[in-house]
């Protein structure tokens, strides 16, 4: 079996952490002692880019109870566990290709080598793999089925790509589904970022001015939790129906360069790019800590700071310290990358549950329409209503929550249009 990992000597801690969250993923184990018995990805090849994590491996083991022959490369070159992908090998004899600090050529010699299998299913977090494909490995679209997409950043990219009718073959967005962005985005995003930057800098939250750039689902989390740890957030935002939000929210709301100026920590979380730009890098305080949540690292200009800097040095694990020719110390979290991962272990795993329990079942979905003979078309899609709505049932269920349901009285006043005042 071909591999590339870190080292093999972690192979034990890393079943023992992927075991640990695996006790805390009932929804994805139900689905894996269905997929156990009934074999329906029988035959078929996927190829992952994710975030490698405890959380990642079982699915990873999901999908190979399932019947399907898997191969994992990271979706970034900081998130990977190397203890995690040891075990992935060593003990589930699942092939990976991912190593925690890999350099640019490196991480493109994985995603290429998980390509090498010839998949007929993509999962993707970020859309670089679909990205691949459609740029320097087209030759491999034929094998293609249909693929899913983890993340935001992803679903713009792929999104854009079918708005110019370039997209070769039928995408889930995961991300889409509610059991995904409303819980995934807002609590996982929202607990890990903050646990990535008090790792990072062990500093302590309330009191600080914490400026957060976004305010969609993972900016809500973050916002929320900075909150509740005693900041003073303040939100950046260009949409005004959010910055609306926010403001009612009770965050402070105003433009980048007055934040600038008062902000302590800076956090982006938007799929954009250098919206932690010149506009605040060139104003804002002293040891000002600069952080992303996004998924890649164009969030911050980080082409800003090195060409208007002095110096550059590590501090210490994933802190590094720009010196700019004023004299101004900016400090940068895990390289500008997803600082949740690079810095901390990611979300928790009882948020994850929910997120790849969605992406096992859109497989099977696109798997099942297969040997029906169907397919979809060559565009983005969410994940089926009845999937979204099965799994959050799932989910009370493993929490011991019952709910009501409607009675046919009620059924039959919400579907009639002559019953009135």
């Amino acid at each position: 079996m071909e591999f590339d990992i870190k080292d093999k000597n972690l192979a034990d801690y890393g079943k023992d952490r992927i075991e640990w969250a695996e006790a805390d993923m009932p929804v994805l184990g139900s689905i894996k002692k269905e997929f156990s018995q009934v074999k329906p990805l029988e035959g078929i090849r996927i190829a992952a880019c994710l975030h490698v994590t405890t959380e990642t491996a079982n699915l990873m083991i999901t999908m190979k109870e399932g019947g399907a022959q898997v191969y994992l490369c990271a979706s970034n070159p900081l998130s990977t566990q190397d203890d995690v992908a040891a075990a992935l090998v060593y003990y589930y004899d699942i092939p990976v290709f991912a190593i925690k600090g890999e350099d640019n050529n490196t991480y493109y010699k994985h995603i290429n080598k998980v390509l090498d299998f010839k998949p007929n299913i993509t999962m993707d977090d970020g859309a670089d793999l679909v990205s691949t494909l459609h740029s320097k490995r087209q030759d491999l679209i034929s094998n293609i089925i249909a693929g899913t997409e983890e993340t935001t950043t992803g679903v713009i990219r792929l999104k854009s790509m079918q708005d110019k009718g370039v997209l070769l073959y039928p995408i889930i967005a995961v991300n889409e589904a509610k059991t995904k962005h409303f819980f995934d985005n807002r609590y996982g995003t929202g607990q890990s970022t903050i646990d990535g930057i008090i790792r990072a800098t062990n500093v302590l939250l309330a009191g600080r001015n914490f400026v957060v750039v976004g305010y969609g689902w993972c900016g809500r989390g973050v916002a929320m939790r900075a909150k509740g740890m005693g900041a003073d957030v303040i939100v950046l935002e260009i949409d005004p129906l959010k910055a609306l939000e926010a403001r009612m929210d009770g965050f402070k709301v105003m433009k980048n360069t007055e934040a600038a100026l008062i902000g302590d920590i800076f956090l982006s979380v938007t799929g954009n790019k250098n919206v932690i730009g010149e506009p605040i890098l060139s104003r804002c305080k002293d040891r000002t800590i600069v952080a992303n949540s996004g998924h890649f690292d164009a969030e911050i200009d980080l082409n800003y700071l090195k060409k208007n800097s002095k110096s550059v040095r590590k501090i210490k694990p994933m802190v590094e310290e720009y010196l700019m020719n004023d004299g101004r110390k900016i400090f940068v979290l895990a390289e500008g990358r997803l600082v949740n991962l690079g810095a901390a272990e990611g979300h928790p795993a009882s948020v994850m549950d929910m997120s790849f329990a969605n992406q096992a079942l859109s497989v099977d979905y696109i798997v099942k329409l297969k040997k029906e003979g169907k397919s979809l078309e060559k565009k983005v899609y969410a994940v089926p209503e009845d999937i979204d709505k099965n799994i959050a049932k799932l989910k009370l269920d493993s929490m011991g929550i019952e709910i009501d349901k409607l009675t046919m009285e009620q059924e039959e006043y919400l579907s009639s249009w002559t019953s009135g005042t």
